[in-house]
C-alpha cells in the first residue's frame, strides 16, 4: 500500500474534480485526483440510456475546452459527455488515480491524512468533489416495504424495455422525472406522481439561462438584494426534445403525490387507489460526504458549513459541485468553472503562507 505525499488532494475524478486539477495545474499546484471508478466519466458512466443534458454543448462546457457538438443531437447524450470528459483528463495530463476509493480524511498535525483502500496521501489541502449520485434519496413514505412490486431509484433506472406493458408508477416531478416519464409514457400504463403540477420552462429556455438565473440570484444575496427565486422562478423542468414530444401528444399528465404505498400499488388520501408491477423513485440525492466524517465538521441536518467552497471549520478543506451551497450551479458541467478556480485560487494562497 503506498503512502504518499502531495500538495493537494482532489477526492472524486468526475467533473468538478477535472475542473479543480485544471486550474490547480494552471496555477502551478501540485496534485492528485483519486477516483474510485475504474474508468473516467464520472457518474455520467451509470446514468440511464436516453439521458440528454438540457443545455447545448457549447454551454455544457469545462473550463478550457469547448465541448464538441454531437452529431444529429441539439442537447448531448451521457455518452458523449463520457467521452469529453475522458479526452479533457487525457489532453490536460490530469494525474488522476484509479480505483482509490477514500475512506476517509483525518487531521494529522499540519497536514490531511486520506485514508483510500489503494494507500495513504498526506496533503496542505483537500477538495472534495464526490458529488450526490452515489447517495440517491428515498423518501419515508408509508408502507414502502410493503408494496410487493419492484422498486427502483434513479440510479438503478436504464432502460424502458423491461417495462413494457406494465403498470407503473413514476414519483418526481424534476427533470430527471420527466426525462423518464417520456421515456416510459409510449409502451406502459404509466402513472406520473409529482408534489406538484409540473412547471415546465419555456421551450426556448434551455441550461443557458438556468445558469444565469442561479449566478444572478447568488449575486442579489452576495450583495444584500432581494432574492430572485434563481432557477425555481422559471420552472422545475426543461422541455427537451423527447419531453416536450411526450408532454405535446398528452402522454404526460401527472397525478397529486399519493399517501402510503400497499401491497399492490398505492393509495391516495381520499381512499383512491392505483395498482402497480413498479414504482421509480426520481426524487433526488444528498451530498456523498461520508468520507468526510472523521473531521466532525456537519451541522444541522449533516449540512457542512461553508464560505464560498471553504469549509469554515476546516479552511484546508474545500467542497467543490454539491449545488448552490458550494458555488451557483456548481453541479452543473458549465457552473463548476468558476467556484472550481476560485477554490483553486484560495489554495494556492493557503500554500504560499
Amino acid at each position: 500500500m503506498s503512502d504518499q505525499h502531495t500538495q493537494v488532494v482532489i477526492v472524486g475524478g468526475g467533473q468538478s474534480g477535472l475542473a479543480a486539477g485544471y486550474h490547480l495545474r494552471r496555477l502551478g499546484v501540485h496534485f492528485v485526483i483519486l477516483d474510485a471508478q475504474s474508468t473516467p466519466g464520472g457518474a455520467w458512466q451509470h446514468t440511464w440510456d436516453s439521458l440528454h443534458l438540457f443545455s447545448p454543448a457549447a454551454f455544457s462546457s469545462l473550463p478550457g475546452r469547448l465541448m464538441p457538438l454531437q452529431a444529429g443531437e441539439e442537447y448531448p447524450d451521457a455518452e458523449h459527455v463520457v467521452t469529453y470528459l475522458r479526452d479533457y483528463e487525457k489532453r490536460y495530463e490530469l494525474p488522476v488515480e484509479r480505483p482509490a476509493r477514500v475512506r476517509g480524511v483525518h487531521r494529522e498535525a499540519q497536514l490531511l491524512r486520506v485514508e483510500t483502500d489503494a494507500g495513504t496521501w498526506r496533503a496542505r489541502a483537500v477538495i472534495s468533489a464526490t458529488g450526490t449520485w452515489w447517495r440517491p434519496f428515498l423518501p419515508a413514505v408509508p408502507g414502502r416495504g410493503d408494496f410487493g412490486g419492484e422498486q427502483l431509484h434513479t440510479v438503478e433506472y436504464c432502460t424502458p424495455r423491461g417495462f413494457a406493458g406494465r403498470r407503473v408508477i413514476m414519483v418526481g416531478g424534476g427533470n430527471s422525472g420527466a426525462q423518464i416519464a417520456a421515456d416510459l409514457a409510449y409502451d406502459t400504463e404509466l402513472t406520473w406522481v409529482t408534489q406538484r403540477p409540473p412547471r415546465y420552462l419555456a421551450d426556448d429556455i434551455d441550461g443557458r439561462a438556468l445558469f444565469d438565473a442561479a449566478t444572478a440570484r447568488r449575486r442579489a444575496l452576495d450583495e444584500g438584494r432581494s432574492d430572485s427565486g434563481g432557477v425555481a422562478s422559471l420552472g422545475d423542468i426543461v422541455a427537451v426534445p423527447p419531453v416536450r414530444a411526450a408532454r405535446d401528444n398528452g402522454l404526460l399528465k401527472t397525478a397529486p403525490m399519493f399517501t402510503r404505498l400497499i401491497p399492490g400499488g398505492v393509495e391516495w388520501a381520499d381512499g383512491t387507489r392505483a395498482e402497480a408491477d413498479a414504482v421509480i423513485w426520481c426524487t433526488g440525492f444528498r451530498p456523498t460526504l461520508s468520507h468526510l466524517a472523521p473531521l466532525q465538521l456537519r451541522g444541522v441536518r449533516g449540512h457542512i458549513l461553508t464560505t464560498g467552497t471553504r469549509a469554515t471549520a476546516e479552511p484546508r478543506l474545500h467542497l467543490l459541485g454539491y449545488g448552490d451551497w458550494t458555488g451557483p450551479a456548481s453541479a452543473t458541467l458549465i457552473g463548476v468553472g468558476r467556484p472550481a478556480r476560485d477554490a483553486a485560487r484560495e489554495i494556492a494562497e493557503l500554500l504560499s503562507d
